[in-house]
């Protein structure tokens, strides 16, 4: 039996998979964002190691006997977070998350340093994000040099749940590539940025592939959640690769959409793929000398779940369901009679790069409610990843087919959309509902022997679904989608008079 876990934004899964890459149990647990002003993204990472906790031990009990013997655990989670941890081991400050936009300043700062951004993209292959982990550390140097001070080692989130489960500094070659100071053409860190940007290699973990043993499980942990002793702890994955590597993208071939919390757009290459102006992100794959080439949307499951949470209170009964509000969106035509919705709650980094950005509704009328509102919203996402797709495939990203994975491949509603806005066939695979925590089990799996590489333990994933798009329907997001993409320009006054008017509060 192989465990893979999955530290989300807002929840932790863990799912217990056979050899034969069946799952056969599966458990989750919440916790809370920390959002002290607009732009600000943070968690405790307590709340972490407590889901985490609840989760495994939910895992251990709905187990066979047969099933609690315990291959290997391999692990993904959100990429870009800074965990600070002191001489202790103890967490300084809450962990920073990759969709906090306060540090744009610095990653301005660190690009100046490096010798601008052609010279950064030749030594770590991307432009420094605001949501990456480089800007989060010069910002806490500046801005809370008490904390900066206290910080022997910087994790990234999953990474901190390994050392509480083995004890060991170590992150994995994909979730480094999204630290901003890792070369990821060689597969190390980049010494040369980290000296201009004067930041100690030492704060850094050591690294491995995705498929290498990083220790073994804590034996009072291993008590406490009732899994075995010693059982091997697999480097794993950064969610965003990750996810594309269980949708079976490790070679060039289809491209994937990941539609959580964030949106990601996807594929993997197996040769080192050149990106100028550092337009894509470009990331080690979770296969020794392979890569990973994807644009991430901030804001994609998240906005729905915010327009949700913010109707909630209106409904004095009960709390509103993601059900009600896709019914609801079911009833509205494509193109959702005019309203359009440009989805970045968190600012965005793809298709652009904008951190001061937000989130609007154009075209309301009186003819319109929550029904146009709610269909505008799955359709705003979608062509915000579809810009991103464009983008993709500019730098070499095959696309004939999409396949899809996260969260919302529940639903049918946003893959049919998917389809139709994209005019390419979308389709879901078994385990897809899974994501990172499948390709944390395949990763494992390589890693302890269950299969040779990752080319064989692909062969686990299977077609589940197949969407194809509507014409008549693909026809009007055409014109929609023209529309849409004008909406960003047309808004920069408006992100200009939010920043100024938080700026003077």
């Amino acid at each position: 039996m192989l465990i893979g876990i999955d530290l989300g934004t807002s929840s932790f899964k863990a799912i217990a998979v056979d050899d034969d890459g069946v799952v056969v149990a599966k458990s989750t647990a919440t916790y809370p964002l920390i959002n002290l002003r607009s732009g600000w993204s943070e968690q405790d990472p307590a709340e972490w190691w407590r889901a985490t906790g609840e989760a495994m031990t939910e895992l251990a009990a709905k187990l066979p006997e047969k099933g609690k013997e315990i291959t290997a655990i391999g692990l993904c989670g959100q990429m870009h977070g800074l965990t600070a941890i002191d001489a202790d081991g103890e967490v300084i400050r809450p962990a920073i998350l990759w969709n906090d936009q306060r540090c744009a300043a610095e990653c301005d700062w660190i690009t100046e340093q490096v010798g601008g951004i052609d010279r950064l993209v030749e030594l770590v292959g991307n432009r420094m994000f605001p949501g990456y982990t480089g800007g989060k550390i010069i910002w806490l140097r500046d801005h809370e040099p008490e904390n900066y001070a206290k910080m022997v080692r910087l994790l990234n989130p999953k990474d901190y749940i390994r050392f509480r489960m083995t004890g060991l500094y170590v992150t994995d070659v994909s979730d480094a590539s999204g630290t901003g100071l890792f070369d990821v053409r060689n597969r190390t860190w980049s010494l040369e940025a980290l000296d201009a940007i004067g930041v100690d290699p030492a704060l850094l973990p050591d690294v491995v592939e995705s498929i290498e043993q990083t220790g073994t499980l804590d034996n009072e942990v291993a008590a406490a959640w009732g899994f075995p002793a010693d059982t091997p702890v697999f480097g794993g994955g950064g969610d965003a690769v990750i996810q594309t590597t269980a949708m079976g993208l490790v070679e060039e071939g289809s491209a994937g959409f990941t539609v959580g919390t964030a949106g990601i757009v996807a594929g993997g290459l197996s040769r080192y793929p050149e990106n100028p102006g550092g337009k894509v992100q470009v990331s080690c794959g979770n296969a020794p000398g392979h890569w990973h080439i994807m644009g991430n949307a901030n804001s994609a499951g998240g906005a729905f779940q915010w327009l949700r949470d913010s109707l909630t209170p209106l409904d004095e009964t009960e709390k509103l369901s993601f059900e009600t509000l896709i019914g609801l969106a079911r009833k509205v035509e494509p193109g959702a009679n005019g309203v359009l919705f440009l989805p970045y709650l968190l600012g965005e980094r793809a298709p652009n790069l904008a951190p001061d950005a937000s989130a609007a509704f154009v075209g309301l009328t009186q003819m319109h409610d929550i029904s146009h509102m709610s269909r505008a919203l799955l359709e705003g996402v979608l062509m915000n990843m579809r810009e991103i797709l464009d983008i993709c495939i500019s730098a070499g990203l095959q696309s004939d087919q999409v396949i899809a994975s996260g969260g919302v491949t529940n639903e049918s509603l946003w893959l049919q959309m998917l389809a139709d806005i994209l005019g390419r066939e979308v389709v879901t695979q078994v385990g897809a509902s899974e994501g990172g925590a499948y390709g944390a089990v395949l990763a494992a799996g390589v890693g302890s022997g269950v299969w040779p590489d990752l080319t064989s333990a692909l062969t686990q994933v299977k077609v589940e679904k197949t969407y194809q798009p509507d014409a008549a329907a693909h026809a009007k997001y055409q014109t929609v989608f023209g529309a849409h993409r004008k909406l960003h320009a047309a808004m920069a006054d408006v992100y200009e008079l939010a920043r100024t008017a938080e700026g003077a509060a």
